[in-house]
């Protein structure tokens, strides 16, 4: 995947990186279409270069990420699609949880080589995606809550980049000392902490979106809403009594008001450059 890496620290008025920027607004609705003009405008809003973004045009396409449909214009391609279902995920991530029985998904890396870098990469960004944490050495465990179970957690590892060889199974009946770590491998006071505290960012930024002239919106719109995005994107989805789980149920549906409303803002800004059409 090209940007889902861990959620980032860095403050929020931090340059975004071009790729990551426009794979993104291709990514925020279906069947977004721009041209050159509007990424290049949409880079200036945060001080990137039009060479800059024009390059990352070429090379976007070139990586098959999004597709040139006709001079100046551009759409999703074929691996910016799957991206895009992959970082939407989070959108529908409460609806295929399960109650929490106690056992858990499993993966034991032993056997996958550690030499390749970038196999490796790969392999802990699946991972950390699905909420796995190291138990033991080569041992990945999370609580199995996802609807499904196993089945259905092993096919998203392998669709982000786990390999097929990685052995996924089920874990149960663990001893006391061992349950008892594999329960506090997620610092959940934090996790709560962030929602909070991320919440009431975006309920204040809501207030003051409305009140900003196009530019200043989009921009801080695109800031804020990424923090939120990139938090849900990498959540653990822990069950209860690990974590409080309507807690994060609010977090999510307030990112979904803010989601809309940025929605709503990057539509204008795009649109000043009128309609790109592709036939």
């Amino acid at each position: 995947m090209p940007f889902l890496s861990s959620p980032s620290h860095a403050p929020q008025s931090a340059k975004p990186v071009p790729r990551h920027l426009l794979l993104k607004l291709f990514s925020s609705r279906d069947g977004v279409r721009m041209d050159v003009q509007s990424a290049v405008r949409t880079g200036a809003l945060f001080g990137i270069s039009q060479n800059n973004i024009r390059v990352t045009l070429n090379r976007l396409v070139a990586s098959n990420l999004l597709n040139k449909a006709q001079r100046g214009c551009y759409t999703l391609g074929a691996e910016g699609v799957a991206f895009a279902q992959q970082v939407n995920h989070w959108r529908e991530a409460e609806s295929l949880l399960c109650s929490w029985q106690g056992d858990w998904v499993c993966v034991n890396t032993s056997e996958l080589k550690k030499s390749d870098r970038k196999a490796f990469r790969a392999r802990e960004r699946a991972l950390s995606l699905v909420g796995m944490q190291q138990l033991s050495a080569d041992l990945y465990i999370r609580p199995n809550n996802i609807r499904n179970g196993v089945s259905a957690v092993r096919s998203q590892l392998h669709s982000i980049g786990l390999e097929k060889t990685a052995l996924v199974f089920a874990l149960s009946q663990l001893d006391d000392e061992h349950e008892g770590q594999a329960k506090r491998l997620w610092n959940t006071s934090q996790l709560e902490q962030s929602y909070r505290e991320s919440a009431a960012a975006l309920e204040t930024s809501l207030s003051q979106l409305p009140k900003l002239p196009l530019n200043d919106a989009a921009k801080a719109s695109y800031l804020v809403g990424d923090r939120a995005l990139r938090q849900l994107v990498f959540d653990p989805l822990l069950p209860a009594p690990l974590i409080d789980e309507q807690l994060r149920r609010d977090f999510t549906e307030i990112v979904k008001a803010y989601d809309k409303v940025g929605e709503d803002i990057w539509f204008k800004f795009l649109r000043l450059d009128g309609e790109c059409k592709t036939g």
